[in-house]
């Protein structure tokens, strides 16, 4: 909305509207707006809330600290929405495929999360809405976004045209800035720690015989990733502050990520593919970041209000459709290597419970409690020191992410 206005201002020579050109200046409105919004109406939300008496009914289940949570208020992710949705209105360009992609992964999980977390509230059901419905849902939005990403004629990528092909086409002259090929339709993917490495899904079907159709293979990953993080993000949300610094910390590192792919000299630098207009995905990014940790202010330790799934389901599926749409969905299970090591340990600690009843007739566990947060707990150690240290694990993968740029 501002942007348009301001460009229109800048034909003009309007003092100062040229700033929003730049993507930084619109990246820091976005973070500080988020921040100034979860801030406010975060705090009016709270109060709200409490005065209905919308509150968290938790079971006990022998864990310290967890009884006197129960009648915390929750929907708090809807804090998170508005603190994401109306800085990008705001500054970001709304032109944008991307920006509109993210949105519509936003709007429609949280769609999603804010049903089941009325059931589980309004109605008091604590199963809250049936899990085929999320399933549908998580379902229908992949074959959206991968129907987009696939088809739509905005989403385009552009490879760098090597040196001795540079010289049959140019000749041996010095070039100041990089070459790159034709803007093309695209299913590849980076693949990290390999130089000038990327798959292209339509590859799973060529064995086959099949040489196109390669974007059913495409849409039934983009599935499966959002599915998976989404999932993995809500499972994360078991503890005071985890779930929205550990996401903070991704959006950050995806922000990094967003800018060199849409940058012909960075990409050119680090050997990525150049994805034309995804550098707009930093205001995304801004806004993203500025609204969990706005959203901490209140939920960590301890917390005044929950997220619910309105906010979890939300995080980890604006996470997957980003990793999908800047190509670097492959490191996804480094990058939200958190989020990867709760879902797993829930599967390893079900699925060993299942097989050692069936074998030996008594179901045994392999951690203490699943997720893992709450096997640290039952160990001992206090909520808020294992929070800290799985966003210092966080930021541990969140830097070897980068490192991957170059290191291949």
């Amino acid at each position: 909305m501002l942007y348009e206005l301001f460009k229109l201002l800048d034909k003009i020579d309007f003092p100062g509207a040229g700033l929003f050109e730049f993507l930084t200046f619109r990246a820091a409105l976005a973070i500080l707006g988020a921040l100034a919004i979860s801030l406010i109406f975060g705090g009016k939300l709270i109060n709200i809330l409490k005065e209905k008496q919308i509150g968290e009914s938790v079971r006990d289940l022998g864990l310290d600290g967890q009884i006197e949570k129960s009648g915390t208020p929750t929907m708090g992710g809807l804090i998170i929405l508005s603190a994401i949705i109306v800085p990008v209105l705001l500054v970001a360009d709304l032109g944008n495929i991307y920006i509109k992609v993210l949105l519509l992964t936003t709007i429609w999980m949280g769609a999603i999360g804010f049903a089941d977390d009325y059931i589980k509230v309004f109605k008091k059901n604590k199963k809250g809405l049936r899990g085929y419905f999320k399933v549908i849902g998580q379902i229908t939005l992949g074959i959206i976004i991968g129907l987009i990403l696939s088809f739509h004629p905005d989403v385009v990528m552009k490879e760098e045209i090597p040196i001795d092909s540079q010289i049959k086409l140019y000749g041996e002259t010095e070039k100041n800035s990089p070459v790159f090929g034709q803007s093309e339709h695209s299913l590849k993917t980076t693949i990290p720690f390999f130089k000038d490495a990327t798959f292209d899904y339509q590859n799973l079907l060529n064995p086959f015989g099949i040489n196109q159709n390669g974007w059913i293979i495409f849409i039934v990953i983009v599935i499966f990733i959002i599915t998976a993080v989404s999932n993995g993000a809500n499972l994360t949300d078991g503890l005071d502050g985890l779930a929205g610094g550990t996401s903070a910390i991704i959006a950050f590192t995806l922000a990094i990520l967003a800018y060199v792919s849409g940058s012909v000299v960075f990409a050119s630098y680090l050997d990525i593919m150049y994805i034309p207009n995804s550098g707009e995905l930093v205001v995304f990014a801004a806004a993203f970041i500025g609204a969990c940790i706005g959203f901490l202010w209140y939920n960590t330790y301890p917390a005044q209000v929950f997220m619910g799934d309105t906010g979890s389901l939300s995080i980890g599926a604006i996470i997957a459709v980003f990793a999908i749409a800047i190509r670097k969905e492959l490191l996804i299970p480094i990058l939200a290597g958190v989020f990867l090591i709760e879902n797993l340990s829930v599967i390893i600690q079900v699925s060993y419970f299942k097989y050692s009843k069936k074998r030996h007739g008594q179901g045994k566990r392999v951690f203490l409690m699943s997720p893992l947060h709450h096997h640290f707990q039952k160990k001992g150690i206090h909520e808020s020191k294992i929070a800290t240290r799985f966003w210092i694990f966080g930021i541990f993968l969140a830097i070897f992410t980068l490192i991957t740029l170059k290191l291949r």
